[in-house]
This record gives structure tokens, sequence and C-alpha cells, in this order.
């Protein structure tokens, strides 16, 4: 007989994870795939390097102001209601990207998809801590966070055929892209609100048992964990572990957004077409993929975050620099691919850490800000990647920019978490609830 604890989390992954899976691989897509439009769309609008570089890295200028707001409001309206409004306003916006004119249209529609998808991830984390208890979650939201590179892995090849074809009505074939991948965010967020619950009460899918440890493993955890972090916004900002979580993660987001916004570029200049294009840089993130659930599932097995963090990191940042010390495609794509297996490898395990260093569990707030001060490494390196790629002639100097950033990412998640320790008599099989 399958025990309840099990059986409920069986229950809740197979409830959620699948449609929260699905609905990040969107949102992920929608925020990125103007990497891929880049390869016709900067010779039609007439954008520099410099220019696409902005116009990429403007969508986290307004992520970052609206994201905790966004939370707050989550709190307030529930999830479900929130989350669906999320996911159906960047729908729209992210259509609207197929009608742009030039930069200035360009710079103001990714202003307002960042506005619109702000909230979302930390919302979806957030959410889990309800639901999972804290020796489930690496594993739970490494599964969830394999939709960072899934969205590359599925999307590369359909954008490159999409990119590659004759467009839709008389619509260039980038944009045609655009209104074709936006068209499944407006039509999950009805699916959201139909299926997600705001708290495991609300769950008529659970029986009493099921409820009952659930709400009592979660109302001991929060107890153990002592006082919550006030989500007061001036407390959050004193806090000084926030702002070094949140500098790591502008370190893992930089190296994320550095491969999803000019990998595409960078293996186009490789003198492939748009379908190899496609194909090569979906590899890396496959591979990254593949990383990302089976290292979750290790440091839960292990109940360790510390050093599981600190080998992916590192393992990130050593793939960008051999991308840039080798010549061939053949060798860049792999180096590449090393890089997403460490980025992806640390995403997950990365987010167990804010419980573990701040003593508590972490409110929206706190979650949110984390979040969105390290996107804002969406803007400030998808910038200079542009304009030292204008001035050099090379995209090196700009992952090399990058990879500098995360090694100082490394030196500070060492000492952030020289306390960290495996909690004593906890190891967890995940294996079994699936």
């Amino acid at each position: 007989m399958v025990a309840t604890d099990q059986r409920c989390m069986r229950k809740v992954l197979w409830r959620f994870l699948p449609l929260l899976l699905v609905c990040y691989i969107v949102s992920n897509l929608d925020r990125v795939n103007v990497g891929y439009a880049a390869l016709t769309m900067n010779q039609d609008l007439g954008l520099s390097n410099s220019a696409f570089g902005l116009g990429a890295g403007l969508f986290f200028i307004t992520y970052f102001a609206f994201e905790i707001p966004s939370n707050i409001a989550l709190q307030r309206f529930g999830a479900r209601r929130w989350i669906a409004r999320i996911m159906l306003t960047w729908g729209v916006l992210s259509g609207a990207m197929a009608f742009v004119q030039g930069e200035i249209s360009f710079y103001v529609v990714r202003l307002l998809l960042g506005a619109a998808e702000a909230g979302f991830f930390p919302g979806i984390i957030f959410f889990l801590t309800l639901w999972v208890p804290a020796r489930w979650r690496a594993t739970f939201v490494g599964t969830f966070m394999v939709a960072v590179p899934m969205a590359s892995v599925l999307g590369a090849p359909i954008s490159a055929f999409v990119i590659n074809g004759a467009g839709f009505l008389g619509l260039a074939s980038w944009r045609t892209m655009f209104i074709v991948e936006a068209v499944p965010a407006v039509l999950l967020a009805f699916v959201v609100f139909k299926v997600l619950r705001d708290r495991p009460e609300d769950a008529e899918w659970l029986s009493n048992e099921e409820k009952r440890w659930l709400l009592g493993t979660l109302a001991a955890e929060r107890a153990q964990a002592g006082n919550h972090v006030t989500e007061r916004i001036g407390v959050i900002l004193r806090t000084p572990q926030i702002w070094l979580l949140a500098y790591v993660y502008f370190c893992l987001a930089g190296i994320s957004y550095g491969l999803a916004f000019f990998l595409p570029l960078i293996m186009k200049e490789a003198h492939l077409s748009v379908i190899q294009t496609g194909f090569a840089t979906a590899a890396p993130f496959l591979v990254g993929a593949l990383g990302m659930v089976l290292w979750g599932r290790s440091s839960d097995r292990r109940q360790e975050r510390r050093v599981h963090a600190l080998v992916a990191l590192g393992l990130a940042v050593l793939g960008l620099v051999a991308s840039i010390l080798v010549p061939s495609p053949v060798a860049k794509m792999i180096a590449f691919s090393v890089s997403a297996l460490g980025l992806m490898s640390a995403l997950p395990v990365f987010w167990t850490l804010p419980n573990l260093l701040l003593g508590s569990t972490v409110g929206a707030a706190g979650i949110a800000m984390i979040s969105s001060l390290g996107n804002l490494s969406g803007f400030v390196q998808s910038v200079l990647m542009g304009v030292l790629r204008d001035r050099t002639g090379s995209y090196s100097p700009g992952l090399l920019l990058i990879a500098v950033v995360g090694a100082v990412g490394f030196v500070v998640l060492w000492r952030l978490t020289q306390r960290v320790s495996r909690p004593a008599g906890q190891v967890n099989d995940w294996t079994s609830a699936w």
C-alpha cells in the first residue's frame, strides 16, 4: 500500500506539474523567440546588434519594475486568477511583436511584454511553496524549470522552420512566427483558471487524510523555520542575503539569456542555414534539460544543496570560457552544451537556497525580489553583448564578460552557503512518487 505522503505528492505532481511545465515552456518561448526572429528581423527592420540587444533587454526593465507588485497582487487575488491574467496579457502582447515597424515600436512592445509577464515565475515558485514540502521541492522545481531548456529544444527548430517558410497572409515569416507562438499562451490562460487551486484546502481531488498530512507537514515546516521574513519592502531591502542571492541569480540569468538571445546569431555566423542553426541552437538546451531533472533529483535524494549548486555554476562558467577558445562550430556547440548543462542543473537547486539561508519560509515578495533583481541581467548583459559585438566584430568579448560575472557569482555562492548543510535524517527518494 502506498504511503499517504507518496500518494498525496503523486496527486499534486500530476495535477499541477504538466500544466505548469507547458505554461513555463510557452512563457520562455514568448520571452526569447526574439533571438530566432533576429535571424531575418534585424535586416528587415534595419536593427544593429546594439539596437537588437537593447530591445531584447528592455523586457527586463518593466519585468523588474512590476514583479514585486504582481506577486503582492497574486497573494491578494489568488494564484489561479492572477496567473491566468498574466498569461492572457503576455500572449496578446507577444503576438503584437508581429506588427513592429522599427526600433521604437520594437522597444515599446518589448517593454509592455515585460510588464505583462512580470510575476509569473516567482508566482509559480511561491505557489509551489504552498503545495510542496521542502524535502521534495528541488526535484519538483527542477522538473518544472526543465521548461527553460525545453522552450529552446522545441522552439528553436519550430521557429527556424516558420522563419524559413513563406509567411502567412502576406506577413514576413518572422512576423508569422510571433503570432503562431503567442496563441498557446492565450488558450492556456483559460486552462489555468480552470485547473489551479489556491490552497490545499480547496483541492477536492485530495482525500481528507491526504489534506491533513499535507497541511500538517507544511505547518510543521513553517513552525520549525521560526519567524517569517516580513513582507515589508523596507525590511526585505535591508536583508543582505536577499541581495547576495539576487546577485547569484543575476549570474545564472545572464548566462541563460546570453545563450537564448545570441546563440542563434552566434551559430548563424558559422555559415549554417536557418534550419541548421535551429537544430544547433536546440542541442545545448536538450543536454541542459536532462541535467536539470537528474541533478535536482540528486540534490533532493541526498538533501545536499551547496555542492550541487557550486559544481553546476562552475560548469556553466567553464563551458562559456571553452566556447571562446575553441574554433570549430562543432566544438563550440559542445562547449555551449557544457555551459547549458551546468546552468540548467544549477537553477532548481538555487531556488531551494532562499529558505535555507534566510531561516524561514520566504514570502512572495522576497522571492520576487530575488527574481526581479537577478533578471536585470537580461537587460544589462544583452545590451553589452550587442554593443561589444558592434564594436569588436565578435561575440567573444560579450561571452567573456558573462563568464567573468559568473565566476564572481561562484565565489559569492561559495561564501554565502558555507553554513548550509544537509538536514539530519532527511533522505528522500522522489522517484517513488512518479
